[in-house]
């Protein structure tokens, strides 16, 4: 039976097929098929390429995994950093890759989802407001020290208003406050959160405004990150508070309100000062300003009480005055004279100094000095002729003990042949030749009659 079946195959299965020729008929259905198509997972493995630029990485989702590049072309462009575990939307076409039997997606552009969108967006929005001066800190106002009245945008029912009018009592149990009710999120709410505050600004007794809600992920503080949110806080004639999320949170309220509280609590810090303190400051201010007073007005009285004193004795006043005016003449004088004994002083060192500065000293000296340098200088030149005189004439020894008319002055003399040569073995002439010999005291022309060779010295023969 089992051969039957497989003779059933083999006969149906007639071509086999090599591994190059499936995977290229494979490669040819997967992009023919699938041209273009958008896939949705989560990132993971990405690295970038160091030398080329181009992007690897992993879109998967529960079941399944899908291998992706990105080629640098396409990596230029992104608008965000992807990173693993970021879910996004790749669009491309497949691919399979021969040599491997892979199939992969080669991506065209990659589109952050979710948090990510929002986060890009976010960053998008940030930069346009930024560029119109929105978040300059030049255009941020000051908050009033004491509020009449304090407006607050949020939801009536949120922990945040329950937190801040918490603060708020403890700081200045008999504030003023005005709530505008809102919803902090979802559909709607950033359009309530610009009611709020438009009606809230219209009120004359309003001096601060608190935008304000509890913590939350990006999405649920969104409203806040809303354009119309933002302009709405920057149109405000009345300073706002922004007091949204927790610390860590940032948005772009927080950025366009005048100040930016890190919780609701830390914004009725901000608006309020504390009324007990406030009172005690107050009360010390009171206290050193009555004793400031009663000090002014105690030497005023003894102002009067001495002017009443020279009024009865008109000549006692005038002798005061006079005894005083004398004092006053005689400090002026001594302090006239002990200036002008600094001046003289100042004005006879600065003499002196031009003195030893003036151009007849200087050149004196520099005279004094070119003598002593000349003296110096003729003293070696001296010394050196001296020493040169003395080389020369043990020189001059030296040549004069060396010289050939010394030898010829003790009786010898020098023959030269008849080509000028000097003749130092008598067997090279023959006889008839000419000769000129020269002597101590002149020369002469003679011809050779006779050659006698030297006898060599017994014993040199060997």
């Amino acid at each position: 039976m089992a051969e039957q079946t497989f003779d059933l195959f083999a006969r149906r299965e007639k071509r086999i097929y090599r591994v190059r020729e499936l995977t290229r008929e494979l490669k040819g259905l997967v992009e023919g098929r699938f041209p273009a198509i958008l896939v949705e997972g989560e990132i993971s493995n990405f690295r970038r390429h160091s030398a080329s630029g181009h992007c690897y990485f992993t879109l998967k989702d529960d079941g399944a995994a899908l291998r992706c590049v990105l080629f640098r072309s396409q990596a230029k462009l992104l608008r965000f950093g992807p990173a693993d575990g970021q879910q996004v939307l790749a669009r491309g076409r497949l691919s399979v890759y021969e040599p491997g039997g892979e199939v992969s997606l080669v991506c065209d552009s990659l589109t952050p989802q979710g948090a990510g969108a929002l986060a890009l967006k976010l960053e998008e929005l940030k930069r346009a407001l930024q560029a119109e001066g929105l978040f300059d800190l030049e255009k941020k106002r000051p908050l009033p020290f004491i509020p009449r009245r304090v407006g607050v945008v949020t939801s009536p029912t949120g922990a945040a208003i329950h937190d801040f009018l918490l603060v708020l009592s403890r700081r200045w149990p008999s504030m003023p406050v005005l709530i505008a009710p809102a919803r902090v999120q979802g559909d709607g709410a950033a359009a309530e959160v610009c009611r709020g505050i438009a009606r809230l600004s219209a009120i004359p007794d309003v001096d601060v405004i608190v935008v304000t809600r509890g913590g939350g992920s990006l999405e649920d503080l969104w409203t806040f990150n809303e354009e119309a949110v933002v302009r709405a806080i920057r149109r405000s004639p009345v300073p706002v508070v922004s007091a949204v999320g927790h610390e860590v949170d940032v948005t772009l309220s927080d950025l366009a309100a005048d100040a930016r509280a890190p919780t609701p609590s830390a914004a009725a810090s901000l608006v309020v000062p504390v009324r007990d303190e406030l009172a005690e400051q107050l009360r010390l201010s009171r206290g050193r300003l009555a004793r400031a007073w009663r000090g002014q007005l105690d030497r005023r009285r003894a102002g009067v009480v001495a002017l009443r004193r020279g009024l009865s004795d008109p000549r006692r006043l005038v002798g005061e005055r006079r005894y005083g005016l004398d004092r006053l003449f005689a400090r002026a004088e001594k302090s006239l004279q002990d200036r002008l004994g600094r001046e003289k002083r100042s004005l006879l060192v600065l003499d002196q100094a031009l003195g030893r500065a003036h151009p007849r000293s200087r050149l004196a000296a520099w005279r004094e000095r070119m003598s002593k340098l000349e003296e110096r200088s003729a003293r070696l030149a001296r010394g050196r002729l001296a020493r040169e005189k003395e080389g020369l004439s043990a020189l001059a020894g030296r040549l004069d003990a060396l010289s050939p008319l010394k030898v010829l002055g003790r009786g010898y003399a020098l023959a030269y042949g008849a080509q000028g040569e000097l003749i130092q073995d008598a067997a090279a002439l023959q006889l008839g030749s000419p000769v000129r010999v020269r002597v101590a005291k002149g020369s002469f022309e003679a011809q050779v009659t006779e050659v006698r060779a030297e006898q060599e010295a017994p014993g040199d023969a060997d």
